[in-house]
C-alpha cells in the first residue's frame, strides 16, 4: 500500500477520532480508504445516470420499461 500524508482541519479530525472511538473502524486510514471508495462509487452512479440522461435527451424516449430502468438502477447502487 501506498503512504501518503494529509492533513485535516480541526472538525474533521475530531469525526475520524469519533469514528474510531465508536469501534466502526480500526484506524483513520481504514475510515479514509472507506470514504474514498464510497465517493468512487457515488461518481460511477453519476457518470451513469449522466449517460442514461444524456442518452435520453438526445432520443427523446427509451424502449425499457420502468421495471427495468428499476433494476439497473438498483444493480448500479449495490455495486
Amino acid at each position: 500500500m501506498k503512504r501518503q500524508s494529509i492533513s485535516f482541519t480541526a472538525p474533521n479530525d475530531e469525526w475520524l477520532k469519533s469514528q474510531i472511538d465508536s469501534n466502526e473502524y480500526s484506524s483513520k486510514s481504514e475510515l479514509v480508504n472507506d470514504l474514498i471508495r464510497q465517493a468512487r462509487k457515488q461518481q460511477r452512479q453519476i457518470d451513469w445516470l449522466r449517460v442514461k440522461l444524456e442518452k435520453a435527451e438526445k432520443s427523446g424516449f427509451t424502449n425499457e420499461s420502468k421495471a427495468q430502468i428499476l433494476a439497473a438502477s438498483k444493480s448500479l447502487l449495490n455495486g
